[in-house]
């Protein structure tokens, strides 16, 4: 089993595609479609996943963990497959903490849950498949063991973090637009997705260097 070995350049890189493909979708929204999260939350949001997951899906589908069994197309459907079930999670436990659960917030509700899903359950999907050892590593919240399981974990912790902190406004009195589901949660999410794109590359390259100063 070959696992891909990669620099913290190379993370950064793949990282700064990823938000590319989130700016991309900003533009598209902003510019072709004259939309945004606050005024037009569902469509902007929609926009985001169609210009997100190709990325996301295509660029970890290229880091998947057995090179030698899967191949690029399997991977890449494994992501597909992943993307609603993920969503589904995603769903479950915003409604379960308290998400609106009626009918005029069920469609921010859905591409929200798809962008978590690719911020979060899809790129595990594309990289691992239904490997259980992998997947209970990373649900652990143990200690990554490799560069890939740094480039999965750390976004995906710093999407769930920023979501629950974005959240955190929502049932003040201020009467600010931004405080609708999920206006706030989006940008607490994404933000603490970049943070995580950004913060793991350090760490890679600290576990590089970890790695070998003790074969030295």
């Amino acid at each position: 089993m070959r696992k891909a070995e990669i620099g913290a350049t190379t993370a950064l890189a793949l990282h700064s595609l990823c938000a590319a493909g989130l700016a991309t979708g900003y533009w598209l929204s902003h510019s072709l479609y004259s939309s945004s999260l606050i005024t037009d939350p569902a469509p902007t949001l929609r926009i985001l996943t169609v210009c997100e997951a190709p990325v996301v899906i295509l660029l970890f589908s290229w880091l998947r963990r057995d090179h030698d069994r899967c191949s690029f197309i399997k991977a890449v459907a494994r992501g597909l497959i992943g993307l609603p079930i993920g969503a589904l999670i995603n769903a479950f436990g915003t409604i379960v903490l308290g998400a609106p659960v009626g009918l005029k917030f069920w469609p921010a509700t859905i591409y929200w849950s798809m962008l978590m899903s690719l911020f979060t359950f899809v790129p595990a999907a594309c990289v691992f498949g239904a490997s259980k050892l992998d997947w209970q590593q990373i649900l652990s919240y143990s200690k990554p063991s490799n560069i890939v399981d740094y480039m999965l974990s750390v976004p995906a912790h710093g999407a769930i973090i920023g979501a629950w902190l974005g959240a955190w406004p929502m049932p003040l009195d201020w009467e600010r637009p931004w405080q609708e589901w999920p206006i706030c949660v989006t940008y607490g999410a994404i933000a603490g997705h970049l943070i995580g794109m950004l913060f793991s590359p350090v760490l890679i390259f600290l576990h590089r260097r970890h790695i070998r100063t003790k074969t030295e």
